[in-house]
């Protein structure tokens, strides 16, 4: 088969708010070559400020997510061309890892098969993470004789608890979808079929939010999660007021339709957006 093109790796589409772009090197299994990171990274560009996206989901073509590094080209290739080509492929990977932890827009992780090694950055990195029941999780790297790097040790961490983590790390034993939910590693398994319903109704309510308030969110949750209680509290204060000062309608609308209105219940669902001034999503 000849070599896919670098534009062709990923592919994307924007449907009613929605940007689902997808891993597209099915016939590697969607592995992460240098060229698919830095068509990544202009995919990420191109889609994080336009107004008719709400939500991102990344998913993969094929049977995989994605199954990882492409072991030829990311480390073969790159490491033939010594110090200089290993620290290039690697910052072409983190560059786009790092743009999505921190994305304008809600990310979701639609993890539809295999998802080895080097996924583990771009899974960490969405907010939230669906999977089908027999998607397949695997840190494989000890069984070729190296560690888990690029992050992967450092998500394992965050997201499993101590013992799971480890024999995660060290056995080099797959999980299952539901294993992988149980573990941490995403929100929920599914069934293969019902993947895409439950991630497109995700994003519908993703979609009824505001998104000055889900920015803020999410960066809160990642930024507190490794500060002490006392500094988490005074970043939390601060920035509900810097999100006041960009979007000084929201909490007011939001408050006038619960307490002027009585027209929604805050634990029940999200305000009507439409009724507040149009502004351009963040």
């Amino acid at each position: 088969m000849s070599e896919r093109k670098a534009k062709d790796t990923v592919d994307f589409s924007v449907e009613g708010g929605v940007a689902w772009v997808k891993f597209n090197r099915p016939e590697k299994r969607n592995a992460q070559s240098p060229s698919l990171n830095r068509r990544m990274l202009e995919v990420l560009d191109e889609l994080e400020f336009r107004d008719d996206v709400g939500v991102l989901v990344l998913s993969g073509e094929g049977a995989a997510w994605t199954a990882g590094m492409d072991l030829k080209e990311y480390f073969r290739e790159s490491a033939a061309n010594g110090l200089a080509g290993v620290r290039k492929s690697q910052r072409e990977a983190y560059t786009w890892w790092r743009r999505l932890r921190w994305y304008q827009k809600p990310t979701i992780a639609m993890v539809n098969g295999w998802c080895f090694g080097g996924a583990y950055g771009p899974l960490f990195a969405c907010d939230l993470a669906f999977c089908a029941d027999d998607a397949q999780f695997g840190l494989s790297e000890i069984n070729w004789g190296i560690l888990p790097g690029g992050g992967a040790t450092k998500v394992v961490t965050s997201l499993m608890g101590f013992r799971d983590a480890m024999y995660h790390a060290m056995l080099g034993e797959n999980l299952s979808g539901p294993q992988a939910a149980a573990a941490g590693l995403v929100n929920e398994s599914v069934p293969a079929a019902s993947l895409k319903k439950r991630v497109d109704e995700v994003c519908e309510r993703l979609l009824k939010k505001n998104p000055v308030a889900l920015k803020a969110t999410k960066d809160s949750v990642r930024r507190v999660v490794e500060m002490t209680y006392e500094n988490a509290e005074d970043y939390l204060i601060r920035a509900q007021e810097a999100a006041d000062s960009f979007d000084p309608e929201g909490r007011t609308e939001g408050m006038k339709q619960f307490l002027d209105d009585k027209s929604y219940k805050p634990g029940l669902g999200a305000y009507d957006l439409s009724k507040q001034k149009p502004k351009k999503r963040a």
